[in-house]
């Protein structure tokens, strides 16, 4: 990863542009994988609880949401549930589910919405029964959950990603510079 200051395997999912818009394929390319992904449902719905709390919102209100299912060498590994305020994404081609060209993090810059401030948060749990359906887990074998939140410069939420990972089939690695920084 060089000499970033902070680095994450989650960086390249960050940047406009970065791997033609397509950063999970790029990413699993990378590992010798062919990485694609398919995109179930998008759309207004309304807040689920933890969503609604890091977009600051009232649970209910209505967010655009868009899932996908992530596979490696055609095997489910990851569910991503990604909200965004829809202020933002309401009418634009967040709220569909055709593939974005360039991807989401592209067409939130063109919009103005650049992420400057990323918080992740990684557990494990238990998956539910959909979740161990669609990824193929036993019902006892718990998932890896990242939840990125992403803010702008003033510290705005405009994107939340919410993702269920099959343990065995995903890697997180983070890298980032010990010593006295700046934090936010």
């Amino acid at each position: 990863m060089g000499d970033a200051e902070g680095a994450s395997t989650s960086a390249r999912y960050l940047a406009a542009g970065g791997a033609g818009g397509d950063a999970w394929a790029a990413e699993a390319r990378a590992e010798g994988r062919r990485g694609t992904q398919r995109i179930v449902q998008a759309g207004e719905v309304p807040a689920p609880e933890l969503v609604a709390g890091r977009l600051g919102l009232e649970p209910g209100q209505p967010v655009i949401a868009r899932r996908r299912i992530m596979y490696a060498d055609d095997e489910p590994c990851e569910l991503t549930d990604t909200y965004y305020p829809v202020s933002i994404a309401r009418g634009t081609a967040l709220a569909g589910t055709a593939k974005i060209r360039g991807g989401a993090v592209r067409l939130l810059a063109e919009l103005g919405h650049v992420g400057t401030w990323v918080e992740e948060d990684v557990t494990a749990r238990l998956p539910t029964p959909d979740e161990a359906a669609t990824l193929t887990l036993a019902g006892s074998e718990p998932l890896l959950q990242l939840i990125r939140l992403t803010e702008d410069a003033d510290g705005h939420p405009i994107q939340l990603d919410v993702m269920a990972m099959a343990p065995g089939r995903q890697q997180l690695r983070y890298r980032f510079r010990a010593g006295d920084r700046d934090a936010r």
